[in-house]
């Protein structure tokens, strides 16, 4: 069972920068899209950032220009540049791939992000 690991979440002063990132497992034939999402307490998961396997980004308008996605299909590992960070954006950060196929669709465990005022 191919599991994701995210790391390289944290607690930061707002302004600040961290970056995340999430790797596969174990050695996989094909990762198709890869995404970030994230959940703050008592609010729904949103998307923030999806990446293709041929390198096509999309970003929602709130991380839109601060965040910035990218992957190593080599490494089968996906990252999340994240500046100018504020404190909204403190939530548990979640990536996803399509393992194998489209429908195929796993979940990290998520990593925290803090950002404090």
């Amino acid at each position: 069972q191919v599991q994701l690991v995210e790391s390289g979440g944290g607690l930061v002063q707002a302004g600040g920068s961290l970056r995340l990132s999430c790797a596969a497992s174990a050695v996989v034939r094909s990762i198709y899209a890869m995404g970030w999402y994230r959940q703050a307490p008592g609010k729904q998961r949103e998307l923030l950032a999806r990446i293709s396997s041929g390198g096509w980004t999309n970003y929602a308008d709130s991380v839109k220009g601060r965040f910035t996605i990218s992957r190593d299909n080599a490494k089968n590992t996906a990252y999340l540049q994240m500046n100018s960070l504020k404190p909204e954006d403190t939530a548990v950060y979640y990536c996803n791939a399509e393992i194998g196929a489209v429908s195929n669709v796993h979940w990290g465990q998520g990593t925290q992000v803090t950002v404090s005022s």
